[in-house]
């Protein structure tokens, strides 16, 4: 980035921080503006370090902490800031940029953000997914910002003839406590774009009690008021002189092409220009497009009446006899015979046959689909080898990538410009719509808008996996568990990228499978194959929503059969506060982060149960056809508990009046955003786990909107959430937020609706389950 950005071209917000999408043009415009910090010297930027290890640097293009990308000072003093990850409702876009006004010593009401291209060189890894942005930036964004105060520093001090050591900032100037001098930053940003950026060495961060910002929820988002009151600017917004609309008639079976198509009846449309046919990848082809017909017209509108109207012949291909009923059989079968075995400790046969009592549990998670608010949607405006997109994506700099690979061109060629989420919940970390646009607008030699609707977005998505999870325990005569088998049968991610991928990758049997915190003896824990059929994708927590649903399930069947108290027996099962050791697991993946940092800690575990209880008044007297559930996870290196009182009436009718949820995410930015994505998290965990279920037949996927997919409406939402968010250690780094809390929030239900009724639900959605 440059540093010399006027604040004037900001478009969007007047009261608060305005945000501004930082364009190529506009960026080289920049430089020119005299008197300003510019801190763009043709260098490369040089990787971050931490004070403590994470994954970050094994990241596509890693970190960067140069000053000269992320931060620009105006002679007015405007500090324009650049978040170079995606909002999608996060708080992403604030929170970065508001570690580095915090460490910079900043005034807030005088920071811009700007949102960043996609450009990985420039700005490091831009993939918005995992719940990583945080825990991947806090440092690089402290050190950013220090290296900035530093630079402010040392200009004041030189104008003044002191030394730097006799002069600080504080809240946007610069102090010489001896003679009681100060001065803007906007006054030195001439004079400080002069200095060396400091190593990152040598930097000397804030102390934690010094934060006017960071930990204290003082701030909203950045784009809350422009959200508010309907002016944010998303995906569908953009409009080019001379754009095309366009949508796509898409195979309805993964892997089917066109045979023959007719779109006579298409052209007769008023507004429609032209019919085509759109290339497509034999699948798998990672994010590629599924190809199919396009019809091109004057507005979005005649498009979709356009394609209502073709006539298409399509060859389904292998995936034509797919169907749902079927294959859950199939995924059961698998699941009670033996798999590939991924962690084995003890001697699991010999124990199960010598327990007391075997409990045995069949889960079933089916396709889920991501049904963001915002449907995909890309703009491209493809001009001899050169492209510039708009889409919201939440991988800029991976879109950017895949367009180049694709259309056969330079990388640097290409222009990603990133516009709001309106929810993205790894969907849009695929960029096969912004691929379809910039083909079409190649061969089309005129920008072209993408519009997926609903129904495209459902059934040409890539859904959840549908998956079945047996867990076998064995208890001795005191009601201890000494035996635990856990065979989880679901197609995998990999299946997306390669032909024949059966079995589960090493980062979909760390989520809740291999890495079962349990002290138990005897465990052994299985993959037996599954094959795919339909383009499988991550999803908000991935995997962990199924594990996690059967093992906390269990661990409630446990209990049971023991004559435990829920909690109790989660604490047993918990065991002592100790670090796991998984040496029998080849590979242990803990979402991309060195263990050192980042162990298995049944401590913290502990903790979010114990206060989770304690603040939800576990045990407290309900009334009739009431019941509390309990459940904790572990994921995104977060800890998470919840307990979810439901109700269930005489005819079945379920309600849930109040959730509590404690979190352990470590070091945390801002808790506002934790608690928002806590709230949402149940928002979610309670439409999927009442209503979500993708089924197929005859290859093709049956649901096409909210009519037939429901999400929660108002009346069916929690009455209550209440978040609880344990106090970081001073050492402690920070983890993930966006994902942790939907894991633990269905087997919470499941539990809490056995206790109310003494039904015990194994399958989702829970549907008509509590009517039978």
């Amino acid at each position: 980035m440059n540093m010399s950005t006027n604040p004037k071209k900001l478009r969007g917000f007047e009261r608060y921080v305005r945000v501004d999408n930082v364009s190529r043009r506009s960026m080289l415009k920049g430089l020119g503006l005299a008197g300003g910090f510019v801190l763009a010297a043709p260098v490369m930027s040089r990787p971050g370090f931490a004070a403590y290890k994470t994954g970050a640097g094994e990241m596509p293009h890693g970190t960067v902490v140069d000053p000269r990308v992320f931060v620009a000072i105006a002679p007015d003093g405007i500090v324009t800031i650049v978040a170079h990850r995606a909002e999608m409702g996060t708080g992403v876009r604030t929170s970065l940029p508001m570690i580095v006004a915090e460490e910079m010593e900043a005034d807030w009401s005088r920071v811009r953000v700007q949102q960043a291209h996609g450009d990985e060189v420039k700005f490091g890894n831009q993939d918005t997914d995992g719940s990583r942005s945080t825990r991947h930036y806090l440092m690089p964004m402290r050190q950013i910002g220090a290296s900035a105060r530093s630079m402010l520093e040392t200009a004041a001090a030189k104008r003044w003839g002191v030394p730097a050591a006799e002069v600080k900032a504080v809240n946007h100037e610069v102090v010489h406590s001896a003679t009681s001098r100060r001065i803007g930053f906007g006054d030195l940003a001439a004079d400080a774009a002069k200095q060396s950026v400091p190593s990152v060495e040598g930097l000397k961060l804030k102390e934690a009690k010094d934060f006017r910002y960071l930990g204290k929820g003082q701030i909203s988002m950045v784009d809350l008021r422009d959200i508010t009151v309907g002016t944010a600017r998303y995906g569908a917004d953009v409009r080019l002189p001379g754009m095309k609309y366009a949508v796509i008639a898409r195979p309805p079976v993964t892997g089917g092409k066109v045979a023959s198509f007719d779109g006579s009846a298409a052209m007769k449309v008023s507004g429609v220009e032209k019919v085509m046919e759109v290339k497509g990848w034999p699948w798998p082809s990672k994010f590629q497009p599924l190809g199919g017909i396009a019809v091109i017209a004057r507005n979005t509108g005649a498009a979709i009446k356009g394609r209502d109207a073709l006539k298409i012949v399509w060859d389904d291909g292998p995936n034509g006899k797919y169907e749902s009923v079927a294959y859950r059989a199939e995924l059961e079968e698998a699941a009670r015979k033996p798999g590939l075995v991924l962690r084995k400790e003890g001697d699991v046969e010999a124990a199960l046959k010598g327990a007391d009592k075997v409990i045995t549990g069949e889960y079933y998670l089916p396709h889920l689909a991501h049904v963001a608010m915002e449907p995909p949607v890309a703009i491209a405006n493809v001009s001899g080898d050169k492209v510039e997109i708009w889409a919201p994506v939440q991988s800029s700099g991976g879109t950017r990538e895949d367009v180049a690979k694709t259309l056969g061109i330079p990388e640097g060629n290409v222009t990603v410009n990133v516009t709001l989420l309106g929810g993205g919940f790894g969907r849009k970390s695929k960029c096969d719509f912004a691929i379809e646009a910039a083909l079409l607008s190649k061969e089309l030699g005129a920008p072209v808008k993408v519009q997926w609707t609903r129904e495209d977005d459902v059934r040409n998505g890539f859904l959840h996996t549908v998956s079945v999870e047996r867990i076998e325990a064995g208890l001795d005569k005191s009601g201890k568990v000494t035996a635990w088998r856990h065979r989880s049968v679901a197609p995998t991610i990999a299946s997306t990228f390669a032909a024949g991928a059966k079995n589960q990758a090493p980062f979909e049997i760390g989520m809740g499978l291999v890495d079962m915190p349990f002290e138990i003896a005897n465990v052994q824990c299985e993959n037996p194959e599954a094959a795919a059929h339909h383009r499988i994708g991550w999803f908000r927590s991935v995997s962990n929503i199924p594990r996690a649903f059967a093992v906390q399930s269990m661990v409630a069947e446990i209990a049971k059969a023991a004559n435990r108290d829920p909690k109790d027996m989660l604490l047993e099962l918990i065991g002592s506060p100790r670090i796991v050791k998984l040496d029998s697991v080849k590979d242990l993946w803990n979402y991309g982060e060195p263990y050192d940092s980042y162990p298995i800690d049944t401590a913290r575990l502990r903790k979010v149960v114990e206060l989770v209880a304690d603040k939800g008044g576990w045990g407290r007297s309900l009334p009739k056809g009431h019941g509390l559930g309990i459940a904790a996870h572990r994921s995104f290196v977060s800890y998470v508990a919840t307990i979810v009182e439901v109700a269930v009436d005489d005819k079945g009718k379920l309600t849930v009046p109040r959730v509590d949820t404690a979190i352990d995410c470590g070091t945390y930015v801002n808790p506002e955003r934790v608690q928002s994505q806590i709230e949402g998290a149940a928002i979610m965990g309670m439409s999927l786990a009442k209503h979500g279920a993708i089924t197929f037949k005859d290859g093709k996927v049956q649901q096409g909107n909210f009519d037939d997919f429901p999400v929660i409406r108002m009346d069916e939402a929690p009455g209550v959430t209440n978040v609880y968010i344990v106090p970081p250690g001073p050492d402690t780094p920070p983890s993930g937020v966006g994902e942790p809390g939907v894991p633990p929030f269905a087997p919470a239900l499941i539990n809490a609706i056995f206790a109310a009724t003494g039904k015990r639900i194994r399958a989702m959605p829970i549907g008509k389950q509590l009517e039978a």
